[in-house]
């Protein structure tokens, strides 16, 4: 057996590959037994591919973990827990890469491949931004606002989209952002009811955005790159001919571009990089125009006004007009050019056959070298529909204005031009870190799109005459930035063609996947139905739908009228998102820690605002409609009963919302990322009724930096009848402390005749429907051996536990810094179990008051045995930097040694201290001067030389046989030295062949001396200490050794120069073999804490839970006691079994 035992002496643990997925059918099969009746789950010799981790994380090291072994039967080990987040993948599973799946095998997987900030943010976000506008629109909005006022107006509409792009890397960064892009977002930050009303403003905003972009194609398509296209007559001068071609040709490619997405077509991303690669190309070629030194593009222009038609500048030669008139296949800019006389015959340009004004030819692109270009183009000219000047109405073939237009109509329309920065946030789950990316990456793509729209404006003000800029349609030419571009006007439009067919295609794509998350939230119910899947994967339902309502866009058949109503649904979608940073930053909620930094709330809500204010001007009407719309999408969400009383005065209306907020917060728990500590502080009043500890009131204070509810109780003995009077002045003193400390919060003193009694009334009743307490904070009880205070503090950790309450225990409470003291040092978290989260947030609000804000944070975790100790530290730094806190990341490998011989004495000497006090309580009155003695025999030893290890374990035992018993009764002691303690054993061995009783002894060198606190055990019970030895008495009631006889002499080298833990007719039963094991992990764990964290400014670590085994309480106080010792400032946590702290957003 023992040669069983060697070779099964250990745990082997095969490593899991990612992804890897363990059939139904395997599980962990029973191994062999030890002697110790140990079961080896996997031994040397057996085959064991794979096995779960689920399985694995209940195998834990006896003597290391087991005063957390409660702890760890519901929650996970920290190296499981870390691992599984640190393999969390936030993009949509792949149904090809299923384990399991038809055609698939586990040798063809592939790891999809993560793309970082230029290829996965900042190249789409630069794509989506750069759209049609660009080419149609910005040429004319120079000419007619002119290039300072144009200027001004591209800028609001790009610093409106960067403060928004501000706000959404904030919120993007805090956490990690699943698949659902900026639907998630709001939803996550402003709740469903804003989340599936700006869910569908989103949808609506992209739906019509494939109107824009088709409608935009189809006008490049029929008036500049195939005008022979064109049906139903000439779109010269004739703008419902031009219209009805729109629809006709916009209802036929939105057709083809369905098509292609219905059939689940694959190469919508590859068609979108050469859509870049265009756009990028068609902006080269504008720059390199620019600068092109020859004057280029001859326009016939009558009163300075740009002539239909592209009239010819070439000079001809004909003296006959009736030759003219018979060989004339062109139109030229000529006064005798039949053509034009024939449009201006009798307008005012032209009386009785005579030109009053002759038309002419100008350059329409002088480029740079004509340096007063850009100061004719400076000033407005803002026109009404059918005009060609201020006040002056087009005559004949005059290019005339198609639209009204002012300043804020061109924000309506420019605006579309600067949307897309959404982009990089829905793609988070392609990017290997997203929130590294999707800030950098939107910013950047942000700042580039501007330069290039702002530098745009210059160049277009100071290269084309104003005159052809007011071309909206390119019909005196062509477009006016294909006639700038080098060194073909193909470059331009080809590109623009295809950049606008492009987006198209791509928000036909994403629309439909909106609207199927919103139906599959089932936040509006009648949608339910468009969240199905239908042919290929595709939304079939929710594809419809979106086509038929951008066909309602393609009808409307103006890029002008389309544009302005997309405009109001993007500055709703980003007002929200302000909206949602600024609350987010206001109400400082324990899970807002945006990784990035350069934000404030005040910018959001600026944004907000510029936002709102760019609606109402730019359209009120399409304001006040898109408002309506989103408020009663929010209602239809929100609503669920009658309307409310609001009463009068502000008063009313403060009771009406606080009670309206108390029935909403009561619908439910809070999420994760809204949980605070809402805590309830138990504070001790003295006898003149004053806080006894008031450096508690601080801690609590510093603590709200959680924003949650305070609620400071405490319980007078009494009944309430004959303490009313006594009540009001604690209370009074108890409010005066908790405003002096600011503490934010209620107070409020009880009477009970039974303490106990009253503060489990209070845990239970305490706080009112949603803002009740979560957390429990009460102190550690210094002097619990010297009075039973630790069945006051036990029980209250146990009813925290039944009521679900985390409970934080600070020890040491009068060393804790007060609110005007600056803390200093590290703030060092040991993070042995997984409580959901709180001992990792606790030091983050911490660092949030201006007490702690200084320290520095340390996570300590432990590692087993078998446990990778490189990858739990890359694991846990994943896991912090997903959580946005910045901490010195620390494993600690916790050495599998021998139980020392020092870890029996003490918790033999706890045993036996709490027999003598059970027994102690059974005839308190006859037994109280006995009783005394025996306590004074059993510490007064310890309390002079009584060792304290120095070392992790010593080597040896002592047996010592009931033979040598009797010996030493008669004067003569012998000790037998045995063999040294097994490194997996937790209690020493007992020898079977001779019978003889075991005894646990150590000697170690340079052992210090440990106080006991005797005079705190005499106190409490009463009578002197006397020092008369009382051998046989103390054997009779405890089995205790006798003072005088301790084996921890200082210098004793070994077993053989110690004394005997026996005494006269004395013998020492073993102590438990839990007891020994829980001892041991106190131990250990208080000497790496110690070596480590002596000198921290606030040392965290877990609360165990507390023991369901009536008579284990002192034990239990007793762990605390060595776990803690040599600490000054700890802070005992432990969760209230809910996850209080998320990666994501």
């Amino acid at each position: 057996m023992a040669a069983n035992a060697a070779k099964y002496s250990r745990f082997y643990v095969t490593e899991v590959e990612d992804g890897d997925v363990l059939d139904d059918e395997t599980s962990l099969g029973e191994g062999p037994t030890t002697d110790e009746g140990i079961v080896e789950l996997f031994p040397e010799d057996e085959d064991t591919e794979r096995r779960s981790d689920r399985h694995q994380s209940t195998i834990t090291s006896e003597n290391n973990f087991a005063l957390y072994e409660k702890d760890l039967e519901n929650q996970p080990r920290i190296s499981a827990f870390l691992s599984s987040i640190a393999q969390y993948d936030s993009s949509p599973p792949n149904p090809n890469t299923i384990r399991g799946a038809k055609g698939t095998d586990r040798k063809n997987k592939q790891k999809k491949v993560k793309l970082g900030t230029f290829l996965g943010v900042y190249l789409p976000t630069v794509q989506s931004i750069l759209g049609v506008i660009l080419f149609i629109r910005l040429p004319w909005a120079v000419g007619v606002a002119g290039v300072g006022q144009a200027f001004l107006c591209m800028f609001i509409c790009c610093l409106c989209t960067f403060i928004a792009a501000l706000s959404l890397s904030a919120i993007a960064t805090n956490g990690v952002v699943p698949a659902g892009g900026p639907y998630f977002l709001i939803s996550a930050n402003l709740g469903p009811e804003f989340g599936g009303a700006t869910g569908i403003i989103f949808y609506l905003a992209h739906t019509l955005s494939v109107s824009l972009f088709v409608l935009g194609a189809i006008e490049l398509l029929v008036v500049n790159i195939a005008p022979e296209m064109v049906l139903f007559g000439s779109i010269t001068g004739n703008a419902d001919v031009l219209y009805n071609n729109m629809r006709v040709y916009g209802t036929i490619l939105l057709i083809l571009i369905g098509l292609v997405v219905f059939l689940g077509v694959r190469f919508i991303s590859i068609v979108g990089v050469v859509s870049l690669v265009l756009v990028l190309i068609s902006c080269v070629s504008v720059y390199a125009g620019a600068f092109y030194p020859t004057p280029r593009v001859w326009i016939c222009t009558l009163d300075g006004v740009a002539l239909q038609g592209q009239i010819s500048c070439s000079s001809y030669n004909y003296s006959d007009v009736s030759e003219l008139y018979q060989n004339i296949t062109t139109r030229y800019c000529h006064p005798s050019d039949p053509y034009l006389r024939q449009a201006f015959n009798g307008t005012t340009y032209m009386k009785n056959g005579e030109w009053l004004i002759e038309p002419v030819c100008k350059i329409g692109v002088p480029g740079l070298t004509a340096t007063n270009t850009i100061n004719e183009n400076a000033a407005p000219m803002y026109l009404q529909k059918g005009e060609v000047k201020p006040g002056q109405k087009g005559e004949g073939i005059q290019v005339k204005a198609t639209i009204d237009a002012d300043f804020f109509i061109l924000v309506g329309i420019l605006f579309n031009a600067v949307t897309g920065i959404l982009t990089g946030s829905s793609r988070s789950g392609d990017l290997k870190d997203a929130q590294k990316s999707i800030p950098m990456g939107t910013i950047l793509a942000t700042l580039t799109t501007s330069l290039l729209y702002l530098s745009c404006v210059l160049i277009f003000g100071g290269t084309i005459d104003g005159f052809y800029l007011r071309d909206q349609l390119g019909d005196s030419s062509s477009l006016p930035i294909a006639m700038l571009a080098w060194p073909t006007k193909w470059i331009v439009l080809i590109g623009a063609f295809v950049a606008s067919t492009t987006c198209a295609l791509q928000s036909l794509t994403s629309a439909p996947r909106v609207l199927q998350a919103i139906a599959n939230d089932n936040l509006i119910p009648f949608l339910k139905i468009f969240g199905t899947v239908g042919f290929r994967g595709e939304p079939t339902f929710a594809l419809f739908l979106t086509m038929a309502l951008a066909e309602l866009g393609v009808l409307i058949a103006s890029v002008d009228h389309v544009a302005p109503i997309i405009t109001m649904f993007f500055l709703i979608k980003y007002l929200i998102v302000n909206l949602a940073c600024a609350l987010q930053s206001l109400l400082k909620a324990p899970n807002w820690r945006p990784r990035f930094r350069f934000y404030h709330w005040s910018v959001s809500i600026f944004g907000a605002l510029l936002c709102l204010v760019l609606m109402f001007f730019s359209g009120w009407y399409f304001a006040v409609a898109a408002l309506i719309f989103t408020g009663a999408v929010y209602k239809y969400i929100e609503y669920g009963g009658a309307k409310r009383e609001w009463g009068d005065g502000l008063r009313g209306l403060d009771l009406q919302a606080a009670r309206y907020s108390l029935l909403r917060l009561e619908e439910g728990p809070p999420h994760t990322k809204n949980w605070r500590p809402q805590v309830l502080v138990l504070c001790k009043l003295d006898d003149n009724l004053i806080p006894s500890q008031p450096k508690l009131l601080s801690f609590a204070s510093q603590l709200k930096a959680g924003k949650g509810l305070a609620l400071v109780y405490s319980v007078l003995k009494g009944k309430y009848s004959d303490s009313a009077q006594k009540l009001n002045k604690a209370r009074k003193h108890l409010k005066r402390f908790v405003n002096d400390r600011k503490v934010e919060g209620f107070c409020k003193v009880i009477a009970s005749s039974n303490i106990t009694e009253g503060l489990s009334y209070v845990i239970q009743g305490a706080g009112l429907g949603g803002m009740a307490h979560n957390t429990l904070v009460v102190t550690w009880p210094d002097s619990w051996r010297k009075k039973t205070s630790w069945h006051l503090f036990v029980s209250l950790i146990r009813m925290a536990a039944i009521s679900e309450l985390a409970v934080l225990v600070p020890k040491g409470i009068n060393w804790f810094p007060s609110n005007s003291d600056q803390a200093k040092g590290n703030i060092d978290v040991w993070w042995i179990v997984h409580d959901g989260g709180l001992l990792l947030l606790l030091p983050f609000l911490l660092k949030r008051h201006k007490v702690w804000k200084n320290c520095f944070l340390r996570i300590f975790t432990i590692a087993e045995v078998d446990d990778n100790s490189i990858q739990m530290k890359r694991d846990l730094e994943k896991f912090l930097y997903q959580l946005r806190m910045q901490a010195e990341v620390h494993i600690i490998e916790m050495p599998d040694s021998d139980i020392s011989a020092y870890t029996y004495e003490r918790t033999l000497i706890m045993e036996q201290r709490n027999d003598l006090l059970t027994k102690l309580r059974l005839n308190k009155s006859e037994a109280k001067g006995d009783v005394q003695n025996l306590i004074a025999r059993s510490f007064s030893r310890r309390s002079s030389n009584v060792a304290v290890r120095s070392s992790p374990s010593l080597s040896t035992i002592s047996l010592v046989s009931q033979n040598s018993q009797q010996e030493t009764m008669g004067g003569g002691a012998t000790t037998e030295p045995l063999e040294p303690l097994s490194p997996k054993l937790s209690s020493p061995k007992t020898p079977h062949a001779t019978g003889e009783s075991q005894v646990g002894v150590a000697s170690t060198p340079g052992l210090k001396d440990v106080d006991d606190d005797t005079s705190s055990l005499t106190s409490s019970f009463g009578g002197d200490m006397d020092d008369e030895p009382k051998s046989s008495l103390l054997a009779s009631h405890t089995n205790v050794p006798v003072a005088g006889h301790s084996p921890f002499q200082s210098g004793a080298r070994s077993v053989n120069e110690g004394v005997s833990l026996l005494t006269a007719g004395t013998a020492i039963n073993a102590p438990k073999e839990n007891n020994v094991k829980r001892m041991n992990t106190s131990m250990k764990l208080n000497e790496l804490i110690v070596t480590t964290s002596h000198d921290s400014a606030l040392v965290i670590v877990n609360l165990p839970s507390p023991p369901h085994t009536k008579g284990e309480e002192e034990n239990y106080m007793e762990y605390l006691e060595v776990l803690t010792e040599g600490l000054q400032r700890v802070l005992m946590v432990r969760g209230g079994g809910r996850e209080v702290i998320t990666i994501y957003s």
